[in-house]
């Protein structure tokens, strides 16, 4: 096999790949020996035909397409590994000449991977982000605490009030007239939930139980029901139950059932509030990441080509199809639900190839100016937090583990240094 490289503008390339005729004799004879099964002529058992009979039948391109393919797939392979450029997406293929007793000759055009030339990304300006914690936000989030252990009782004795779950009969008029599908009975509905169309809900706090009650509300000009669109409507309401959520009281005993470290209500807030603080230093920390990330690549130049983006919009498409299935949908059916197509989410995962394709980039870009190199211990300590969320041991995991999934493992290492290291140039303003 021979290659010749030509550079194309914009980070394309053309592999000019030329396999030899005795190659193409074999590729040739694999594809009768595969495709003759299929065959049957007069006077020859089928898968018994020869192939010169064969041959002289349909005419030599009769194995053509399967012999091509075939060598297409092993040369390209070898090419891929000789050619010292990077290459990035997948090839565009063209034969340029297939027959029998000469060289198979075609070319791949593929993406290669562009330079990048690196701007400021040391010393950048980022948002300030404030991790005190008042005291409401601890009274807010005990409180939700309490709301998650609340238990619902059933109320007899009062009117409805908001929050309120409750059960009612209801049936809608517009101009004196019942329409279709205003009307339910025994229908859940808890108050200030926002499930109904406005001032519905915020009328029904007063209701008492069998008491019936009149709703006046006017629907939305913008409702899915054209019909009903922005016209006016009276509800026959009647309350069957109300049910409401009895918070626990904020006592030790509380603290005991929800904490594993406060045995005290003191205590307890304490634990919240430091739990708030790693939250707000956490949140603060991945935001000063984000926004230096983001302005180092703003800042950074390269030429990406077309064909690599696709590349990425189309591994995209497949992560999320893999995702659907895992929840028992084809992507056929997620196309007929949505009236997308494979074409449309290709395209309208374009913008965001190209940004996380810019991104990572940018940073490998920056690993190499700063000289970052991650060691075997590095890796180890890695793989022994992989192994522990796991719950396997890291030598077993190690097992698993080919050299590429090592290597892409430091590569990946080394871009979260390269975060790091931004960010911690960054300046607050």
């Amino acid at each position: 096999m021979s290659l010749q490289v030509e550079r194309l503008e914009h980070n394309m390339a053309k592999l000019t790949i030329e396999v030899p005729a005795e190659e193409v004799e074999k590729a040739l004879q694999a594809a009768y020996l595969k495709e003759r099964g299929k065959i049957s002529l007069p006077g020859f058992r089928k898968g018994r035909v020869p192939r010169q009979m064969i041959e002289k039948m349909y005419g030599p391109e009769v194995f053509y397409d399967e012999a091509a393919n075939r060598m297409i797939s092993e040369a390209y392979a070898k090419a891929y590994d000789e050619c010292e450029l990077e290459l990035v997406s997948q090839p565009k293929i063209e034969i340029t000449q297939l027959e029998k007793g000469k060289e198979f000759i075609f070319t791949a055009e593929v993406a290669v991977k562009p330079e990048v030339k690196l701007g400021e990304y040391k010393g950048l300006k980022v948002d300030k982000v404030s991790t005190r914690v008042t005291q409401k936000e601890v009274d807010e989030e005990i409180d939700k605490e309490r709301e998650r252990n609340a238990r619902t009782i059933d109320v007899t004795d009062r009117a409805v009030q908001d929050k309120d779950q409750i059960t009612l009969d209801f049936e809608g008029f517009v101009d004196g007239v019942a329409f279709e599908g205003g009307k339910a009975s025994d229908y859940p509905l808890t108050i200030g939930s926002g499930a109904f169309i406005p001032g519905f809900e915020d009328q029904l706090i007063g209701a008492n139980i069998d008491e019936e009650k009149e709703i006046n509300v006017t629907f939305p000009e913008e409702y899915q029901a054209k019909e009903l669109a922005g016209k006016a409507a009276v509800f026959k309401c009647t309350v069957h139950s109300i049910k409401a959520k009895e918070l626990p009281e904020l006592d030790d005993e509380f603290v005991s059932d929800v904490s594993e470290k406060s045995e005290t209500v003191d205590a307890y807030k304490a634990e919240v509030k430091a739990k708030i603080k790693e939250r707000k230093e956490n949140e603060g920390k991945q935001k000063r990441e984000d926004q230096s990330v983001e302005q180092a690549v703003a800042n950074a130049e390269m030429d990406i080509p077309e064909a690599m983006i696709s590349f990425q919009s189309r591994q995209m498409v497949d992560d999320f199809a893999r995702r659907i299935m895992q929840q028992g949908m084809t992507m056929e059916q997620y196309f007929q639900f949505t009236g997308l197509s494979e074409e449309k989410m290709m395209e309208e995962f374009k913008p965001e190839a190209e940004k996380r394709i810019r991104t990572r980039l940018t940073l490998e870009a920056i690993v190499a100016a700063e000289n970052i190199e991650v060691s075997e211990e590095r890796l180890d300590e890695e793989l022994q937090k992989m192994a522990d969320s796991y719950k396997m041991e890291v030598d077993k995991l190690k097992e698993y583990m080919g050299e590429n999934e090592k290597k892409q493992m430091k590569e990946d290492i080394a871009i979260q240094e390269a975060v790091t290291l931004i960010a911690n140039a960054a300046v607050e303003g």
